[in-house]
C-alpha cells in the first residue's frame, strides 16, 4: 500500500495584519518536522501543497531539512476554506444573539477563547447547509473541491509511494469526512485538536483509501518544548 501524509502548516500569524505568514515558531515547527521525517528514513516520492503561503513555506522549510526531496507541486484543491468569508457572510445573522461578536472577532488575539467559541458557532452554521449564501462557497462544495484533489493524487500515484500533502486543518477535516464518513460536526470537533505540522497518515491501494493515523505530533513532543505545540 502507499501512504499519503497530511501535514498541517506551521503556526501562522494569528492576530497580525497578514495571517498567511508563518511565525518564527511555525518555521521552527516545519524544520523539526523535516528533521523527524529524515530520521525516520521516510523517502517522499511526491510533495503537494495548496497555494497558500503558509502551506508552501511549511513545505519548503521541512523539505530543506531532508537529504532527498522531490519538487513541490501546487494544487489549489488543498487550500484552506475561506474562513474570513464564512465569518463576514454569516456573522450578520448571528449578531442578534451575539451582540459583542463583531468586537470579539476583530480582536481575536486578545480574546482567544471567545473568538474560538464564536468561530465554532459560525462553522456549525456553515457546515449545516441551512445558511448558504450567494457568493460563499458551501461546505459541500468545499468537500468536493478537496475530494477532487485527492482523486488527482490517487490517479497519478503508483503503489507503495509516499506522498506528502502540506495543507490546512479544514482540508484535513474534509478528508476525514470523506474517508471515515464521520459527520461534519464531529469532524470539526477533531479539527480544533489538529496541531500545527502534525501528521495524519492515509493508506491507499488504487482508489481505496483508509485512515491509518491522525494528528501525530511526536516530533514536537520529543523536544519537550510546550511552546512548539500550537493549534492556529
Amino acid at each position: 500500500m502507499g501512504s499519503i501524509y497530511l501535514i498541517r502548516h506551521g503556526q501562522a500569524s494569528f492576530g497580525a495584519d497578514d495571517y498567511d505568514v508563518l511565525s518564527p515558531v511555525g518555521v521552527r515547527q516545519a524544520e523539526v518536522l523535516g528533521e523527524h521525517l529524515e530520521q525516520l528514513g521516510i523517502r517522499l516520492d511526491r510533495c503537494v501543497s495548496g497555494n497558500l503561503r503558509r502551506q508552501q513555506h511549511t513545505a519548503n522549510a521541512a523539505l530543506q531539512r531532508m537529504s532527498q526531496a522531490p519538487a513541490l507541486d501546487i494544487d489549489e484543491a488543498f487550500n484552506e476554506f475561506d474562513a474570513d468569508a464564512v465569518i463576514r457572510t454569516l456573522l450578520p445573522d448571528l449578531l442578534p444573539e451575539e451582540p459583542e461578536a463583531l468586537h470579539i472577532l476583530r480582536n481575536g488575539a486578545q480574546n482567544r477563547a471567545e473568538f474560538q467559541r464564536l468561530f465554532a458557532k459560525l462553522i456549525q452554521r456553515w457546515i449545516s447547509g441551512e445558511h448558504d449564501k450567494p457568493g460563499l462557497q458551501s461546505w459541500q462544495a468545499y468537500v468536493e473541491q478537496v475530494e477532487g484533489g485527492l482523486q488527482r493524487i490517487l490517479e497519478q500515484a503508483t503503489s507503495k509511494q509516499n506522498i506528502a500533502v502540506f495543507t490546512s486543518g479544514g482540508t484535513i477535516t474534509a478528508l476525514l469526512r470523506l474517508i471515515t464518513g464521520v459527520p461534519a460536526a464531529k469532524a470539526f470537533e477533531l479539527n480544533w485538536q489538529i496541531v500545527n505540522t502534525s501528521l495524519s497518515q492515509l493508506k491507499f491501494r488504487g482508489s481505496e483509501v483508509s485512515l491509518a493515523s491522525f494528528n501525530s505530533h511526536v516530533h514536537l513532543q520529543l523536544l519537550k518544548a510546550p511552546e512548539l505545540i500550537t493549534y492556529r
